[in-house]
């Protein structure tokens, strides 16, 4: 029996010692299986053109091909200059929608808790569903929106078949959809300033425009950061929305990034060039984030 305890020591010792690296090797390998190694991947088909012979890969390297077909490439250009405008309109409005309702509905007492319900089945719906029903809603002959405006006389309006309107549109859309979510995040952070703080500044006379710019928007404006990253991320990879409702266009004045790269992949079926434009795409965002981190860094400095 001791000499089988002698045995066994040495290996529980090393666990011991050891043990939160041991339990980070299955996560790292995880992380290396479905993160790394796609990377990777993606990086070896950019530098490539792929083709399919004979039922098989043909991999042909041809980086400075796939690069100089990016650079001349017009409709990428043109699609990430929408991206950009989709991105800062729509998080700008709805950062600032979720916040006024996270401040309206954190004073709303009793009935907080359904207004918050209510507010946030717009996330709770499919996009499939929210395309197909505001594709009707826009509908020139029997939308609701154009039933309304005729109803006062004036003429309907192409809303998704007009080049100075379609992207406007979509950005209505997914300001409906996704400022529930903003509001959530901001909603969370309002009722967790705490009270007596907002009212010693109403005993001090404060008014309520001084409360909400001088002590909760200061108070929160961390996480206020922290949704304006979360949606721009998510406002540059739109897809599904402008998909179902104009596929980039009339022309392509609602093509998006993400839709360019869905035609390159499986229209054009260019694997190689596509994979170019994936890392163009991660580039771009990667800036922004560096770009904004320095930003609200420089702001934080010059407040305190």
């Amino acid at each position: 029996m001791t000499t089988t305890i002698k045995r066994t020591r040495p290996l529980s010792d090393f666990v011991d010692r050891h043990f939160f690296w041991l339990a980070l090797i299955p996560a790292a390998l995880f992380l290396v299986l479905l993160t790394v190694y796609p990377v990777l991947e993606l990086v070896a088909m950019a530098l490539s053109t792929i083709t399919f012979e004979h039922a098989a890969e043909v991999w042909r390297f041809s980086a400075a091909d796939n690069l100089q077909q990016l650079i001349d490439d017009d409709i990428f250009r043109i699609a990430l200059k929408n991206t950009l405008v989709f991105a800062l309109v729509s998080v700008i409005i709805e950062v600032c929608f979720g916040l006024g309702l996270a401040i309206l509905v954190s004073s709303a007492g009793k009935a907080k808790g359904a207004l918050r319900t209510i507010l946030i089945i717009p996330i709770l719906m499919p996009p499939v569903a929210i395309g197909s029903m505001w594709k009707l809603m826009y509908s020139l002959d029997f939308g609701v929106l154009n039933q309304a405006i005729t109803a006062v006389g004036l003429p309907a309006v192409n809303w998704l078949g007009s080049t100075s309107l379609a992207l406007l549109s979509v950005v209505i859309v997914d300001v409906w959809h996704w400022t529930p979510f903003v509001f959530l995040i901001l909603f969370a952070a309002v009722e967790a300033v705490p009270g007596d703080v907002v009212e010693a500044a109403r005993i001090d006379g404060a008014s309520n425009r001084s409360i909400v710019f001088r002590i909760l928007i200061p108070l929160i404006w961390p996480t206020i950061v922290v949704a304006l990253f979360f949606r721009t991320i998510l406002a540059f990879k739109v897809f599904d929305q402008i998909f179902l409702l104009t596929s980039g266009g009339p022309g392509t004045s609602t093509e998006v990034v993400s839709l360019h790269l869905y035609k390159v992949y499986f229209q054009q079926n260019d694997l190689g060039y596509g994979s170019m434009l994936s890392l163009a795409v991660i580039a771009a965002t990667l800036s922004f984030l560096f770009v904004a981190h320095r930003a609200g860094r420089f702001v934080r400095a010059k407040d305190a």
